[in-house]
């Protein structure tokens, strides 16, 4: 079998007109994908920027992956959250990002979208209307009928560490 080993942060995001982020993040992979080790998915802390609009999070990253083949390479779903000041959680975007497939350390930049609703459904709560299903996003397939606007960015720093990829023809 082939193994991917994945770890790194979550280091933050900026470019949101909200303030006080969170990010829930979830591993998507194909059928032939095992997670042996790690959590497949998890949430940072809420920051509220005082000085500037980057929200810092720092969350680590640590997964052990195993594979009978390379179909469905993994992908990170995240989905940045905000709290109002009456605790109420709106969402600010999602985000789909690919694991890189060479080994070494990753600064990544995701950028996010959220699904664009009407005046009316923003006066109804905080954020932007949401996803039935937010493993769509991670569909490219699904998004398309989607309207949607940009939101801002979430930037990563993933180290990626493959082991034995080249019975499967991948030469790194």
């Amino acid at each position: 079998m082939a193994e991917l080993h994945l770890f790194g942060e979550i280091e933050g995001a900026s470019g949101f007109s909200e303030r006080r982020l969170f990010c829930k993040w979830g591993l998507h992979a194909g059928g032939a994908w095992t997670l042996l080790a790690g959590a497949g998915a998890g949430q940072t802390q809420v920051d509220d920027p005082q000085v500037d609009d980057v929200a810092h999070w720092g969350h680590p990253l640590d997964m052990h992956l195993a594979t009978k083949g390379l179909q469905g390479w993994p992908k990170l779903l995240l989905e940045v959250w905000h709290v109002d000041s009456w605790g109420r959680h709106g969402l600010a975007g999602y985000g789909v990002c690919a694991v890189p497939s060479a080994p070494g350390s990753h600064l990544l930049t995701c950028v996010t979208w959220s699904p664009r609703g009407s005046p009316g459904q923003r006066l109804l709560g905080p954020g932007a209307p949401r996803l039935l299903r937010p493993e769509a996003a991670a569909s490219a397939g699904e998004r398309f009928r989607l309207r949607t606007e940009s939101a801002g960015t979430v930037q990563l720093r993933l180290g990626v560490l493959p082991r034995h990829l080249h019975r499967f023809g991948v030469a790194l």
